[in-house]
């Protein structure tokens, strides 16, 4: 009798459960102070404003809004929800400066701790564990750490250039994978064929076709196979005067590659472990790292869209019925079981270098430590997680945590603004070449310098001409002009979001005129508030950056810039360069900027140098580029959309220039 009587309570209190929890959700909009505010008419009632804002980044639909309701304006989120768009400087700083009065909305903790593979990490931890996990972090990523890194930048760099170079060398012809987010049955790989060959008629009908590869971290789950092509060719070793190859183009996804790249380059810096990445694209392998496949599942997972995710929005108690599949599980365990150990082969070497250090009256920080134990991400970690001061100890949960938020986070971000950056630079020819002209105007070390072997030479940080050239890299003028351009049009992130923590009151640069005519130098919001920071919009705004705010143009970024330009910049307090592509810069109660933009901006900068240096990048201008965003602003092909993310660039090698000997390269 029990057993049926809890049989028919239980569906009538989950009803009223729901029921009460949709009143409240009325109730609250309808006493919402965000009520009076302008703003579009919802388009849905269970998607409100959503499905128009999914293509905004290629629409500009956020900066007709803004037009046309102000520089604060209220649209409609799931269930017709009221969110607070602002693209007003003050209210955009005042909101950015206060990471834990304003953090990131539930939903989007929970996507960004599925890619994580936990709550605990830099991205998704709040409060009092985000600011311990920040300060003990930030001895990773200072000024001096991220010097140390530049060899391995610039090794990395080297690489991809010569794959790059052999590529445009090779006789081979590849083709174009299927849906990068799906995997197919080895057995029907070998025999398909691409239906539609990348090629372009508006360029050398010899050119080749090697967009072949699938995409980040989708790269990892095999795809189509293709031919293999020689690593040993004529591209890096040409005999003067012979410059067939400098004149053909060959069309290449760099998508993927620069993905790999940075892949291994976070892997090496951070946790001195060795993705392979590079070397198993350039060798058709199939096998590819446990950790890389492990995060191509959970990667390939977390981005897809599930009604289950918005309910979870409105009726919290859902989230206690979360699944994971099979595969899901399975990568979980395996990044941690990865994690787990490279914590344990360097505890003992890490800690008792330490020790060394403190017994010598050294400092146990890694700042300026020229050993390799000690000056990486995971050193930082084994030394917190052994910590005996509560607040500079990290728990084994929260460690491994990091491990995997900054291989997604530090290698993701880098490799498409690496990717845009190209891209700006091919619809922009005239400012490809005045920068390539710069970069050539900084010789190389002959200690760097490739003769007639095939394999690169290690680079020698202790030798001081090479450490003063790779902080010239970073310092070039127009180099610098170029990323900041770049960064701005194409920010990697382009929005944000936050909630109200607590009632509040937003300042505003100009007054708010309501839908009633009222006037308003500030806002009220209500706990529980959504708010939208449109980073790209902001970055694109005609207000802050003039009527060209769209044209990719790096001389704005020059000294002789007018004062007033320069002055209107000043008003987004941005944690990098008047932008807030990297987050705020002006911390009030919570610092939630990039952490490691130092490190991006670094490793960017080098890897522009070696592949603009040597090669020439051109893009079909009958395609049409389109940004897709998932998290990550992606570039996709218009009129290939069967084709997933892709960037198909044409390369070209660059001879080099007359006066400098025909032997000697990169």
């Amino acid at each position: 009798m029990g057993s049926l009587a809890t049989l028919l309570v239980l569906p009538l209190v989950l009803v009223l459960y729901f029921l009460w929890t949709f009143l409240l959700l009325l109730f609250r909009q309808a006493r919402s102070p965000l009520r009076h505010l302008p703003g579009p008419s919802s388009a849905s009632i269970f998607m409100g404003n959503l499905q128009e804002l999914h293509d905004q980044e290629n629409t500009g639909l956020v900066a007709r809004w803004a037009a046309q309701y102000g520089s604060a304006f209220v649209y409609r989120g799931f269930m017709s929800g009221r969110r607070l768009m602002l693209v007003d400087p003050t209210a955009v700083n005042y909101v950015m400066s206060r990471g834990y009065d304003y953090p990131k909305p539930d939903f989007v903790r929970d996507s960004l701790a599925s890619m994580a593979a936990g709550y605990e990490g830099l991205l998704t931890a709040d409060g009092e564990m985000h600011r311990k996990q920040r300060k003990i972090l930030n001895q990773a990523f200072s000024a001096g750490q991220v010097k140390s890194f530049y060899p391995v930048f610039w090794e990395k760099a080297t690489r991809l250039r010569d794959i790059w170079l052999d590529i445009t060398a090779s006789p081979w012809s590849f083709f174009t994978p299927a849906d990068p987010l799906t995997t197919q049955d080895p057995s029907e790989r070998q025999e398909e064929v691409d239906p539609e060959p990348a090629t372009s008629s508006t360029l050398s009908p010899s050119a080749l076709t090697t967009s072949f590869l699938p995409n980040p971290f989708s790269s990892f789950v095999p795809s189509k196979a293709s031919p293999p092509f020689p690593t040993n060719v004529k591209s890096r070793h040409m005999i003067p005067g012979d410059d067939e190859s400098a004149s053909t183009p060959c069309r290449l996804d760099v998508l993927p590659w620069l993905a790999r790249a940075t892949l291994d380059v976070i892997g090496a810096t951070g946790f001195g472990y060795a993705f392979n990445s590079l070397e198993s694209a350039a060798e058709r392998r199939e096998n590819e790292s446990e950790l890389a496949q492990a995060f191509a599942v959970i990667f390939a997972t977390a981005r897809k869209f599930r009604v289950m995710t918005v309910l979870q929005v409105w009726f919290p108690v859902l989230r206690n019925f979360r699944t994971e599949n099979a595969a899901m599980r399975q990568a979980t365990a395996t990044m941690r079981k990865i994690g787990t150990e490279l914590i344990e082969q360097r505890r003992d070497s890490i800690l008792a270098d330490t020790e060394k250090a403190a017994c010598a009256e050294k400092s146990s920080f890694i700042e300026g430590d020229k050993t390799i134990i000690g000056r990486d991400l995971l050193s930082v970690l084994i030394r917190s997680n052994a910590a005996e001061i509560p607040t500079q100890r990290m728990s084994m949960n929260e460690t491994l945590c990091q491990i995997s938020t900054f291989l997604a986070a530090g290698h993701e971000t880098s490799s498409s603004s690496l990717t845009w950056t190209l891209y700006a630079l091919t619809r922009s020819p005239a400012v490809q070449t005045k920068l390539r002209a710069e970069l050539r105007s900084l010789p190389v070390p002959a200690s760097l310098a490739l003769h007639s072997s095939t394999i690169h030479p290690a680079v020698d940080e202790t030798d001081p001409e090479v450490s003063a050239f790779l902080e010239r890299v970073t310092q070039l003028p127009y180099l610098d002009a170029v990323v900041r351009e770049s960064l701005r049009l194409y920010a990697p992130i382009t929005t944000t979001m936050r909630v109200a923590n607590a009632a509040d009151v937003i300042p505003v640069s100009a007054p708010v005129v309501d839908r009633r005519g009222r006037q308003f130098s500030e806002i009220r919001v209500r706990k529980g508030d959504i708010i939208s920071i449109p980073i790209q919009a902001l970055n694109k705004s005609t207000e802050v950056w003039g009527d060209d705010a769209e044209v990719f143009r790096p001389e704005r970024w020059s000294r002789d810039e007018e004062e007033g330009a320069r002055g209107r910049r000043a008003a987004v307090q941005g944690l990098w360069g008047n932008m807030m592509t990297f987050g705020g810069g002006n911390p009030v109660n919570g610092n939630r900027s990039c952490i490691g933009y130092r490190f991006a901006l670094s490793e960017v900068k080098m890897f522009l140098y070696v592949l603009v240096r040597d090669l020439e990048f051109s893009i079909d201008p009958t395609i049409e580029i389109e940004k897709k965003v998932n998290v990550l602003t992606r570039p996709s092909v218009k009129s290939e959309p069967h084709r997933g993310n892709q960037m198909p660039l044409y390369i070209r090698r660059v001879p080099p220039e007359a006066d400098e000997a025909a032997d000697a390269r990169i």
